[in-house]
């Protein structure tokens, strides 16, 4: 009873918190860069590591000026989530731009369901938000539940604000079957870790054996709906610019793995162009191969 009294306090403080114009959370995320980051240390040794094992052509001074890149970015990245609970349409939209968006509506305009996917990278949460303004197809986005109910409640009707449905992990099957007379988009973070005993097949990703979740292929697979990847890029201080790129038409002609790969492979790319954008304080690695 005492834990959920604090949620709620701290959901009403982020809600007066998220009035505020972007501008001016900018001004905190700033204080809230040398807190994390000096004061409270959070997930420091977490990202060095990462960065340090996925760039080892890197000294340490170039590991430490990325770190700090990203911890700034991050900051940002908590004060444009909060935002989120209060923003318009208008600037939602204003914030990210689609190119090539055509790529996904030629395929809803022909009655063709689609597959998307992208990674954590980016304001990926702004991004899936604006996409379920612009796609007129039902966007139904797979996610991971908090393991608060009362911030998983609150940040559900953040994220479902614009039309998009959010589907739980464990139901995406049968959230499919049930939909499957409908023009609808799936939409997918691969770059998810696999719980332990599910972390069955491995690939070599920013120069470490990584366990990646095959769902998405395993859906295209059986639906042969086209697979897309959504690569959004940061442009200046919260406006961001989203690139489509098709990675199969027809999943059922593709090898098995190809698909995973690939999406792996377009991530490992944006990644390295620019990598202080993508969540390094995620235990991405935190499960080994059993036979290293």
């Amino acid at each position: 009873m005492i834990k959920k009294s604090f949620s709620y306090i701290g959901i009403s403080f982020l809600n007066l918190l998220s009035l505020l114009p972007l501008s001016f959370l900018y001004v905190i995320s700033k204080g809230g860069y040398y807190f994390i980051y000096y004061i409270f240390g959070y997930r420091r040794l977490v990202v060095r590591e990462n960065l340090t094992n996925s760039f080892p052509e890197k000294s340490a001074s170039e590991i430490a000026v990325l770190e700090k890149m990203f911890f700034k970015y991050f900051a940002d990245l908590v004060v444009e989530v909060i935002k989120l609970a209060s923003i318009s349409e208008t600037e939602l939209l204003k914030r990210v731009k689609f190119n090539n968006l055509e790529l996904v509506e030629d395929y809803i305009n022909n009655s063709q369901s689609i597959l998307a996917c992208t990674g954590h990278y980016g304001n990926w949460e702004l991004g899936m938000m604006a996409l379920g303004l612009r796609v007129k197809a039902t966007a139904y986005v797979i996610y991971k539940p908090l393991s608060n109910p009362s911030f998983d409640t609150w940040f559900y009707k953040i994220r479902t604000s614009t039309s998009n449905y959010f589907i739980p992990m464990r139901q995406t099957l049968r959230s499919i079957a049930s939909t499957r007379n409908k023009i609808t988009m799936y939409c997918f973070a691969g770059d998810q870790t696999p719980v332990k005993n599910e972390a069955r097949v491995w690939i070599n990703f920013l120069h470490q054996p990584t366990p990646v979740l095959q769902g998405i292929e395993k859906i295209a697979f059986q639906t042969n709906r086209p697979v897309i990847y959504f690569n959004m890029q940061l442009v200046k201080q919260g406006y961001y610019e989203v690139d489509c790129y098709l990675v199969a038409e027809k999943p059922v002609e593709t090898k098995e793995g190809d698909i995973t790969k690939i999406n792996f492979r377009l991530l490992e790319e944006i990644i390295t162009t620019k990598p202080a954008y993508w969540l390094w304080s995620h235990r991405r690695w935190k499960h080994k191969p059993e036979n290293l």
